[in-house]
């Protein structure tokens, strides 16, 4: 059995920056600051090393668990108008070719399809429902589970453990995402990875990754499936 763990933003979708935005107006409920978000880079990070930084930036304080507890759920009221927001000005999108392909891995009984995202679980669903997707993804290792997005890939794969025990060996375990730190994270927790050029990464910068595939989209279904034959 193969386990396939997809990354989230720029990967599965674009959100049209609605998590950005989300959180750049929770800061600025909580802190008066604005456009926190200007001076963090999100991409590829975990929600959990986002919500600290934002802190950190807007009050010059280090962040406590409470405190990004409290940013979470102030950036979780906020997610879902800002999601909304993207479908109704057309920047919600899904990358050419990934219905098709994720229609088709869904089918194959040999196949487990995950997350491995650094957003947490809520968010996650909150972005991936207009989507349709939620259905296809039972498990997942998400920005709530770790800091880091090594640890939060592990958890993935001990939840897939539970669906199918014995099943599949740490080999047959791929992480796909849009970064070089999603390939990076994959490298580190001990598993294959793919980069997919559909998101916030120059070209340029994730074939210098080295992931073990690579696409600049997901319209060669042929060449997709081989990868996990």
């Amino acid at each position: 059995m193969k386990v396939l763990l997809f990354d989230i933003d720029g990967t599965l979708i674009l959100a049209g920056g609605s998590g950005r935005k989300a959180l750049n107006r929770a800061a600025l409920k909580l802190y008066g600051v604005k456009n926190v978000c200007s001076e963090l880079t999100l991409a590829g990070r975990t929600d959990l090393y986002n919500f600290g930084a934002a802190h950190r930036f807007a009050t010059g304080e280090k962040p406590t668990k409470r405190a990004v507890e409290r940013l979470q759920r102030e950036y979780l009221r906020r997610l879902p108008y800002y999601v909304r927001s993207s479908i109704r000005n057309g920047i919600y999108r899904v990358p050419a070719g990934l219905r098709s392909l994720l229609k088709r891995l869904s089918r194959d009984k040999t196949v487990l399809l995950g997350l491995g995202t650094g957003n947490v679980e809520k968010g996650a669903r909150i972005k991936l429902e207009p989507s349709g997707f939620n259905a296809y993804f039972a498990f997942g290792g998400y920005g709530s589970d770790s800091l880091h997005r090594h640890v939060l890939l592990r958890k993935a794969v001990r939840r897939a453990r539970a669906l199918a025990p014995g099943a599949f060996e740490k080999s047959d375990v791929y992480v796909i995402g849009d970064t070089p730190l999603d390939v990076a994270a994959g490298r580190k927790a001990g598993f294959k990875t793919v980069g997919v050029g559909t998101g916030f990464a120059s070209w340029k910068e994730l074939k210098a990754s080295r992931p073990d595939h690579l696409a600049r989209d997901y319209r060669n279904l042929r060449k997709w499936l081989s990868w996990f034959r």
